[in-house]
């Protein structure tokens, strides 16, 4: 069996402390790696009058959300965790519901994803706080995702506004 967590965190912080950082951050690369599958997915899928505007928007978005992953990942592992990108564990550990559309429009897509984007910002605004009080090199790597989030979120919501 392999260990989850290894016998160090950073210089400066406790052990425990950078293990319960790296704890928090898993729930949030599960969430990422979410994230990322589902903006594919509305790639792939969306239709429509709108679809390449759309479409075209998603691949920036993407590519990012991808990155934070990885960032997520790196911290976790930078902090003694051991980051897991397995889907078994993704699917049996997330607390929201699988996205639930296919081949749709695009402001069908873009209403669903500002759910998606929603529970994304409010699940990393909660960890935001909490590791604020122990970790500021973590905060401010979340705080950097949640401000990009916020604003690809702006994006969809300017699509669907008075749609």
């Amino acid at each position: 069996m392999t260990e989850k967590y290894s016998d160090y965190t950073v210089p400066g912080l406790a052990k425990e402390n950078g293990h319960e950082v790296a704890g928090l951050l898993q729930g949030r690369l599960h969430a990422l790696n979410d994230l990322h599958l589902v903006l594919k997915h509305i790639h792939w899928n969306v239709v429509g009058p709108n679809f390449i505007a759309v479409h075209e928007m998603l691949d920036p978005q993407t590519e990012l959300v991808r990155g934070f992953a990885d960032e997520i990942a790196e911290r976790i592992a930078t902090l003694g965790g051991a980051p897991s990108g397995l889907s078994g564990e993704l699917v049996d550990s997330r607390t929201w519901k699988d996205y639930p559309l296919f081949k749709a429009d695009a402001v069908t897509h873009l209403a669903e994803l500002d759910k998606v984007y929603s529970g994304v910002i409010e699940d990393h605004r909660d960890v935001l706080g909490k590791v604020g009080q122990i970790d500021p090199i973590t905060e401010d790597l979340i705080i950097g995702q949640v401000k990009q989030l916020e604003l690809f979120q702006w994006f969809i919501r300017s699509h669907i506004e008075r749609s």
